[in-house]
């Protein structure tokens, strides 16, 4: 067990922010996952910026790497490209 006030404050505080990167990071991948079902092009292309947005959100904030992130937004724009 910590023996440092500090110690016990920096416990509190990861885990406080470990959950939230859980949350938002599923809240990503659930997008993305309802993204690559469209099906629609005009749906999707409306949709892409959004989901561009959250993705440099979070990779701003590192709950995602930057790599991670481009090559996400990546693959999201060709997919959206390569529809028909």
């Amino acid at each position: 067990m910590a023996n440092h006030k500090s110690s016990l404050k920096r416990i509190r505080s990861s885990e406080t922010r470990r959950l939230r990167n859980r949350y938002y990071s599923k809240t990503m991948r659930n997008a993305v996952r309802k993204f690559r079902a469209m099906d629609n092009k005009t749906e999707a292309s409306e949709k892409l910026p959004k989901l561009i947005s959250l993705i440099d959100k979070l990779a701003k904030k590192t709950v995602i790497h930057k790599n991670k992130a481009g090559n996400l937004k990546s693959k999201l724009t060709r997919f959206v490209n390569k529809m028909a």
